[in-house]
């Protein structure tokens, strides 16, 4: 999941990394790699000021590299060009359709005990399930923290980035994120791809072991998959396609409209609504 907006609570969302404004943060960004690695020593510097410890820093920052295969892949995000029906085909819509009624069967327990928690049905995570990941069969093959420290030391959005890449850091600080994990190209994390600062605020333990782990745990990636949309405004009982009132809580998901619709679509068909 790639959401592009900029939450007003991100700071806040730190919860225990006391984060400067951006505007105040002096490392400077660049357009190619080469100063990638002098801008991270004054990045953890600049982190290391605000509170967070080195050891920490150097666990979580000591093998990131600058991703070509990041930047490429925020220059070229062409499928939401798409129309509809070209984005479903892409996509495997009727495919994740397909498996998805099959997972909700397989899944009916987990799938109740989330619904009755926090009001969100199986379809609309289903869908997200299967569109993110193919239902946790490829999480991505980029090195998470080395996507995420790309992009904050990049020009385009550094500020966002920088908010992700603290919340990065706390969720390796707190073991909820191993320094070497693998996942999207934006560093999306996990079976339903959240960002990092979306981790911090809506991830949770869904299986009880006391971890987030949005990677390994099917039940803690739905979970807060579902806590996601109802912090979205997600109204229990109330339809979710265009015009209903929960479609906000999936434009909250991906800005995409085109990803949106897809997503009404396939949860639609999976609970047969």
């Amino acid at each position: 999941m790639y959401k592009m907006k900029r939450t007003a609570a991100g700071l806040a969302a730190l919860i225990s990394v006391a984060v400067v404004p951006t505007a105040a943060f002096a490392a400077q960004c660049g357009n190619d790699g080469g100063r990638f690695s002098a801008w991270v020593q004054e990045f953890k510097r600049e982190a290391a000021g605000n509170g967070i410890s080195q050891s920490v820093l150097d666990q979580a920052l000591g093998s990131v590299s600058y991703s070509r295969a990041t930047i490429r892949a925020d220059r070229g995000q062409k499928s939401f060009k798409l129309s509809l029906d070209q984005f479903m085909q892409k996509r495997g819509g009727q495919v994740i359709i397909s498996r998805g009624s099959k997972m909700r069967a397989q899944h009916a327990k987990l799938f109740a005990s989330i619904e009755r928690r926090y009001g969100v049905p199986a379809g609309p995570l289903i869908a997200i399930w299967g569109m993110e990941t193919g239902f946790g069969s490829f999480l991505g093959k980029e090195h998470t923290l080395s996507a995420v420290a790309t992009l904050a030391y990049d020009c385009r959005r550094s500020a966002y980035f920088t908010e992700q890449l603290y919340a990065a850091i706390q969720l390796v600080g707190r073991g909820d994120l191993s320094p070497s994990a693998r996942g999207a190209a934006h560093g999306e994390i996990g079976q339903t791809q959240f960002l990092p600062l979306n981790v911090l605020k809506y991830g949770v333990d869904g299986d009880g072991d006391g971890h987030i782990d949005m990677v390994h745990s099917k039940a803690d990636a739905l979970a807060s998959t579902a806590n996601f949309l109802r912090g979205h405004g997600w109204q229990p009982g109330a339809g979710y396609r265009p015009g209903e009132p929960n479609f906000v809580a999936i434009q909250g998901w991906n800005a995409a409209s085109v990803y949106q619709q897809a997503i009404a679509i396939i949860a639609s068909e999976i609970d047969g609504d």
